[in-house]
C-alpha cells in the first residue's frame, strides 16, 4: 500500500467517524500529527502501510501481554471460530477461563463476563449498591473506569465536595453520585466518608493508576483504603482492567496483598479481543440475575472466541514468563535517561513523565511538560518506536520484548 493510499483511508475515515476515528486518543491530538497507518503486527513489533517495522509499546493499550500474534493465542482464536458459536448457552470455554481467574485471584469467588471494561465497571457499581443499599461511590481525580455516565466526573471546587460532569451529555444529578477523592491521599478519603456517612457504597480503585500516566501507590495506601471502607460499611473495588494479571499473576491485590469485595478485570482476559468481567465475594455476586435483584445481561458476553484468546493467554503466563517480562521492563526503565524527565514503573507498566519527580496523584501528573512528551514521541517514531500517544497513558511492555528489543528502543531514545 502507498503513503497516497494511507492518506485516502484517512479522508474516508474523517467522513465516516467522529474525529476520523473510533476511540478518542487514537486521534493524536495529545502529541499532534497523523498516526501512521498500521497494518500488521507480530511479537514486539508493528508495521505500517510502506512496510516500516516499528517497535511497540502501545500493545492495544494493555491486552498484548505475550506481544502480537502469539501463535498459540491465534491458533486458539482459529479453532473456536471454525466451531461457530455463539450458542446462547454457557459453554466449556467460559468456566475454564472463570476457572483460571480464581485459580489466580481467590478474591474473585464469583465472576460474570460480559464484554468491555466500562461495563464491568458499571455493573459492579451496581452490585455495590444492591449490597449497601446506599447510593454514592468515590472515585479518585485522574482515574478512568470507563465511560458510564457516574464515572464520567470531575472534582467539584473543594475536597469534599460533589463532583462535576465532565463530559457533555452527563447530568449533574447523575455527577452528584459520584465523589472525587485525591490518589494516594486518604485524609480525603476519610473527608468523604465523614462528611456522607452511611451513604457511600463504594470506593473504587486502579490499584496502580494507569490512566493519568502510570502512578503508583504509596506505602499503606492500599492498606489504608481497606480498612476505612470496612469501617465505614462500604465496599472497596479494585479496578484491574490494566493492572489484572499484568502487575503480577494475581494482579495488584497479590503484588500489594490487598483484598477488594469486588474487582473489574478486562484487557488480557481477553487476549486482544473484546471482554470485561467483574467478581468478587459469593456472597455478593450472588445478587446478580438469575440468582438475585440486580439485573445485567449480555447477548456476546462469554463468547466462544474471546473466551478461548484469554484461556490460551493465561496458560502462557508462567511463573518464569513474568520473570523475564520484569527483567526487561527494568532494563528499560534503568536505561532511559532523558534530560527533564523522570520514570515511573510497576512491573511492566512504564511512563516516562516529563517533569522531575515521580508524581502522586493526578494534580502533579498534570504538571508534567506535555509539549516536551509529544517531542520526544514524534523523535521515538521517527527512530522507529510507536508509544502511547499521550504524556498519561502507560506504556506496556510485552513478553515478545527481549534485550535486542529493548536495546533498540534506548538506542531511541538517546538519539
Amino acid at each position: 500500500m502507498t503513503v497516497a493510499a494511507s492518506l485516502d483511508w484517512r479522508d474516508r475515515a474523517a467522513r465516516l467517524f467522529p474525529g476520523g476515528v473510533n476511540s478518542p486518543v487514537r486521534a493524536y491530538q495529545a502529541v499532534g500529527g497523523e498516526p501512521p497507518l498500521l497494518l500488521r503486527g507480530k511479537g514486539p513489533f508493528v508495521w505500517d502501510e510502506a512496510g516500516r517495522r516499528y517497535v511497540d509499546y502501545v500493545g492495544a493499550f494493555g491486552p498484548l501481554l505475550l506481544g502480537h500474534a502469539n501463535h498459540a493465542v491465534a491458533e486458539a482464536i482459529a479453532t473456536a471460530a471454525a466451531l461457530g458459536g455463539p450458542f446462547g448457552v454457557t459453554g466449556p470455554g467460559e468456566v475454564r477461563l472463570a476457572e483460571m481467574i480464581r485459580a489466580r485471584m481467590p478474591s474473585v469467588e464469583r465472576v460474570r463476563f460480559v464484554n468491555r471494561g466500562t461495563e464491568a465497571a458499571m455493573s459492579a457499581l451496581r452490585v455495590a449498591r444492591a449490597a449497601t443499599g446506599r447510593e454514592l461511590i468515590v472515585k479518585f481525580d485522574g482515574a478512568y473506569h470507563g465511560h458510564a455516565d457516574s464515572l464520567l466526573v470531575a472534582a467539584g471546587s473543594g475536597a469534599a465536595t460533589l463532583s462535576v460532569p465532565d463530559s457533555a451529555g452527563v447530568t449533574r444529578s447523575v455527577a452528584a453520585q459520584t465523589l472525587v477523592a485525591t490518589y494516594n491521599d486518604l485524609a480525603s478519603v476519610e473527608a468523604l466518608l465523614q462528611s456522607h456517612p452511611r451513604q457511600v457504597a463504594a470506593v473504587i480503585v486502579e490499584p496502580v493508576a494507569a490512566n493519568m500516566g502510570v502512578v503508583a501507590p504509596l506505602a499503606g495506601f492500599l492498606a489504608g483504603l481497606r480498612e476505612l471502607t470496612t469501617r465505614a460499611g462500604a465496599l472497596l473495588i479494585f479496578d484491574e482492567v490494566i493492572t489484572g494479571f499484568r502487575v503480577a499473576p494475581g494482579g495488584a491485590q497479590e503484588l500489594y496483598g490487598v483484598r477488594p469485595d469486588l474487582t473489574v478485570l478486562g484487557k488480557i482476559i481477553g487476549g486482544g479481543l473484546p471482554v470485561g468481567a467483574y467478581g468478587g465475594r459469593a456472597q455478593l455476586m450472588d445478587l446478580v440475575a438469575p440468582s438475585g435483584p440486580v439485573y445485567q445481561a449480555g447477548t456476546l458476553s462469554g463468547h466462544p472466541v474471546v473466551m478461548a484468546a484469554g484461556e490460551a493467554t493465561l496458560a502462557q503466563l508462567t511463573p518464569d514468563v513474568y520473570v523475564k517480562i520484569e527483567e526487561q521492563s527494568a532494563r528499560l526503565e534503568a536505561g532511559l535517561r532523558v534530560d527533564g524527565a523522570c520514570v515511573a514503573r510497576v512491573g511492566s507498566l512504564l511512563t516516562l513523565f516529563f517533569r522531575e519527580q515521580q508524581p502522586r496523584n493526578f494534580s502533579e501528573a498534570k504538571a508534567s511538560e506535555t509539549r516536551g512528551f509529544a517531542r520526544f514521541f514524534h523523535s521515538m517514531l521517527d527512530a522507529g518506536v510507536v508509544l502511547p500517544p499521550s504524556q498519561f497513558e502507560a506504556w506496556f511492555v510485552s513478553a515478545a520484548h527481549d534485550s535486542s528489543v529493548i536495546d533498540a528502543t534506548l538506542e531511541a531514545a538517546r538519539g
